[in-house]
């Protein structure tokens, strides 16, 4: 089978399509035949290899050279304890070295596809959508609240937008202007052009900050909250963009803890993760319409690197896909 993977910490052209051995399901796994997948900060950020991740994936050269977090395909093959899937099935999920023609993946790790979506659509939930899905839990969404989404356009937004309008929240997004529109088709109640307006300037009060973006000082942040308002800064690995910036936002977040401490407002940081629970969740929402992958673009398999080279720019919108299917014979 081919995969996409990378033996040296660099840019996007250290993504290769090499040839590998078609992998066996043990006796909790499943053989997913994948047709998709997409991209996500953190996949870009292990394979640039900063330092400060270097402890986790390899000092000098990766220790796992797959790469991507996100998969959709269809199951070919099931380990003897396998129960809740079975082959034929049409799957989604996560597993580190996704971007593959094939992959076997604990089925704890998977959910069933709505046959309302497309392999392209179900390959770019995973990450995104469960980071948007837990950072609003982690704001205690509920029914009759405001909420603001601080950069409501990219991968984590555009989820996020969708699944607080499937709460019965009143949304309002944060977005440039070439993205308003968007905005709206999305379900977005109301929409400011951040380039035309500061949302921490007006006169309104939300009862649930999701931010995506982090570009205001705490105090900022804090003018716009009801007075038992919830500021959730996204989880790591949230958005797109160059690996430096990124960071740096990570860790200026990591003190909004100690802001609870003495506001009545409270700042929660959290870190997404795999939950098949809520995979499951994420899957009815599609499946009943509630929630459709936004995404912008589609690259072939072996055009895995320029994917990647678009992504870093900063400037995508909703998900960029990879599609499997169009590997070179």
């Amino acid at each position: 089978m081919k995969a996409i993977r990378y033996c040296e910490y660099g840019p996007p052209d250290v993504l290769k399509l090499e040839e590998l051995e078609k992998p066996v399901p043990n006796d909790n796994e499943l053989l997913v035949k994948v047709h998709a997948g997409s991209l996500n900060f953190i996949d870009t950020g292990i394979v640039r290899g900063p330092w400060v991740l270097r402890f986790m994936t390899g000092l000098r050269k990766p220790k796992f050279t797959g790469f991507g977090l996100d998969f959709a395909g269809v199951v070919e093959a099931v380990g003897k304890n396998v129960t809740e899937f079975k082959p034929g099935d049409e799957v989604f999920g996560g597993k580190l070295g996704s971007i593959a023609e094939y992959l076997c993946v604990r089925q704890d790790r998977a959910a069933l596809k709505p046959a309302n979506v497309t392999f392209e659509q179900a390959g770019a939930v995973k990450h995104a959508g469960l980071t948007a899905l837990q950072g609003l839990r982690a704001g205690k969404i509920h029914a009759g609240q405001k909420v603001l989404i601080n950069g409501a356009s990219g991968g984590v937004g555009t989820f996020a937008v969708q699944i607080a309008k499937a709460f019965d929240t009143e949304v309002t997004a944060v977005v440039s202007t070439r993205n308003v529109e968007i905005a709206r088709t999305l379900g977005a109640d109301h929409v400011i052009d951040y380039t035309k307006e500061d949302f921490t300037k007006g006169g309104e009060r939300y009862d649930l900050l999701f931010d995506n973006v982090q570009n205001h000082s705490m105090a900022e942040r804090r003018r716009i909250l009801t007075s038992d308002g919830i500021c959730v800064l996204a989880g790591i690995g949230s958005g797109g963009g160059p690996i430096g910036p990124q960071l740096a936002r990570i860790v200026r977040g990591l003190g909004a803890g100690l802001w609870s401490r003495f506001t009545d407002h409270k700042f929660a940081q959290y870190t997404t993760t795999m939950n098949q629970a809520d995979l499951k969740f994420l899957s009815d929402l599609m499946a009943k319409g509630k929630v459709t992958p936004f995404v912008e673009k589609t690259y072939p398999f072996a055009e895995t690197a320029e994917a990647m080279r678009y992504f870093e720019q900063g400037h995508a919108r909703g998900k960029i896909v990879i599609n499997i299917a169009t590997a070179p014979q």
